[in-house]
């Protein structure tokens, strides 16, 4: 947990634990803990936004989702008849990622390696929740701090608390993990100063600020709302507001930083103006006289390295060795970018976290995916299978593929893409039409695919007329009524079928 700060007291989430564990014959595996804030709230990450359904009486979780870059909400059915007399849909809750484990939690880990996250085995745990038996219980609280450092919005946010004092009596001055030269003294207006410190004639720290041991700040300095560490040395007529400077850096003169994080050991020349939200990573050089867009990254590394080291796996040593020559080659400066005297690589916007292009990709995959383990029985036996010998050869292979499926099959959209590419699949070989409800419900069984979004998907309607012919094939209608005032086979008798044809 080294990413979350908190002061709650998990005394009375651990007794319930320990009682619900005794009680119910260690059914619940975990208990999540929830602080209660107002959906906006500033501790509150929009990445980690979640909307959780409860069972009022037992604190049993029954649904937990991210909210992030959804724009709808989707319930499970089962949630509505899970035998509670009462539930609760919340959205008022602060996910802390603070959770009490039972020890069945590293087994079940374990044994399903495709749990990545704790929000993997979340999401697996509740929804295999009647076939495991496992269960998921929650603790809200009211009071205390507990939040996660998961981006760098939060990392702004979590430090301007503890040296607001919001986390007492996690405060800067209290040194609470007793780390040699950590120490500083506090004054009014939530002002810390490290042993050492020299602060020059005009200089002045406003509000909210910690300087660390050691540091020399110049003349005619204005600091507000900042963060520096130690051993740092910043020159005359320095602006730093919301800046966050780590240890071991150098600040010339006429300096400008805004809501920025400089990492150890880099230097800022004379001149420089950082932007909002710059990021200089370890050892960078920036300047002289350089103005930094707003979201800049800079780091020692470059941004095509990793994709390059990739590369060279590839090579023969030989080649390898011409190649890293010419990368050198390649990876000068650019004094236009970093400053005359700068060193450092800027790193695109494209290069950090693109999250449309990624989801983008990760769509594409899925879908390419489907294609290819569906195609597959036929490149190995050709195109005269019988619809059951296509079945019994695709069902082991879908088995074995089902991890590589759930990485790239995740979201909403990830599943209609992928139910998109099944169905193209199937109206290019109608002659095994009769094969796609086995191969459906087996997709539906590894939990390849949900079944709201195969309902969804069955539902939303066949855009041509052989799309139409495959569902009617399956005997799947839109619910409206036949010729004679009979309703056709709804989506959800579809699953009754489904599961017929699989017993």
């Amino acid at each position: 947990m080294p990413n979350v700060v908190s002061n709650i007291d998990i005394g009375p989430a651990l007794h319930e634990h320990r009682y619900r564990r005794k009680m119910e014959k260690n059914i619940s595996v975990m208990t999540m803990v929830f602080k209660e804030s107002s959906p906006g709230h500033k501790s509150r990450c929009e990445e980690d936004d979640v909307i959780v359904a409860m069972d009022s009486r037992s604190q049993r979780i029954l649904h937990y989702e991210k909210t992030h870059g959804l724009k709808r909400l989707q319930f499970p059915m089962n949630i509505f008849h899970n035998g509670s007399d009462e539930f609760e849909i919340r959205h008022d809750l602060l996910d802390c990622h603070i959770s009490i484990c039972s020890p069945q939690v590293a087994e079940l880990f374990t044994d399903n390696f495709d749990y990545q996250t704790r929000n993997d085995f979340v999401r697996g745990m509740l929804v295999n929740e009647e076939i495991l038996g496992n269960q998921i219980h929650m603790h809200a609280t009211k009071d205390g701090y507990g939040v996660r450092v998961s981006n760098l919005l939060m990392y702004d946010s979590v430090s301007s608390d503890l040296v607001r004092r919001w986390a007492y009596p996690l405060t800067p001055e209290a040194n609470f993990i007793d780390q040699k030269g950590r120490s500083c003294t506090y004054s009014r207006h939530n002002v810390y100063r490290g042993s050492g410190v020299s602060l020059g004639h005009g200089s002045q720290m406003e509000e909210n600020v910690l300087i660390g041991s050691d540091t020399s700040i110049g003349a005619n300095c204005y600091i507000y709302n900042s963060v520096i560490g130690n051993n740092c040395t910043i020159g005359d007529n320095v602006t730093l507001d919301h800046a966050y400077i780590w240890s071991n850096v150098h600040i010339a003169s006429n300096v400008v930083i805004n809501q920025s994080v400089v990492c150890d050991k880099a230097e800022i020349k004379e001149g420089v103006k950082l932007n909002k939200q710059c990021v200089l990573a370890y050892n960078v050089v920036i300047g002289p006289n350089t103005s930094l867009p707003e979201g800049t990254v800079v780091s020692m590394h470059h941004p095509d390295e990793e994709e390059e080291e990739d590369d060279d796996e590839f090579l023969s040593d030989d080649a390898a060795v011409g190649h890293s020559k010419d990368k050198t080659k390649l990876k000068a400066f650019n004094p236009a970018e970093v400053g005359a005297e700068g060193k450092g690589y800027i790193w695109k916007a494209g290069s950090l976290d693109d999250t449309e292009d990624e989801e983008l990709l990760q769509g594409l995959w899925g879908k390419i995916l489907t294609r290819v383990v569906l195609e597959y029985p036929f490149q190995q036996q050709g195109p005269q299978l019988t619809p059951s010998q296509y079945v019994a050869l695709l069902l082991p292979l879908l088995k074995k593929w089902a991890p590589v499926f759930k990485n790239y099959v995740k979201r909403a959209q990830d599943h209609l893409d992928c139910l998109s590419a099944f169905e193209e699949h199937f109206l290019e070989q109608e002659s095994h039409w009769a094969a796609m409800v086995k191969v459906l419900m087996n997709m539906y069984q590894l939990e390849i695919l949900e079944e709201e979004t195969i309902l969804r998907w069955f539902s939303q309607g066949a855009t041509t007329d052989k799309s139409r012919q495959l569902r009617k094939n399956q005997g799947v209608g839109r619910g409206r009524a036949g010729s004679h005032g009979t309703p056709s086979m709804t989506s959800f008798q579809l699953c009754n079928k489904w599961r017929d044809t699989m017993h």
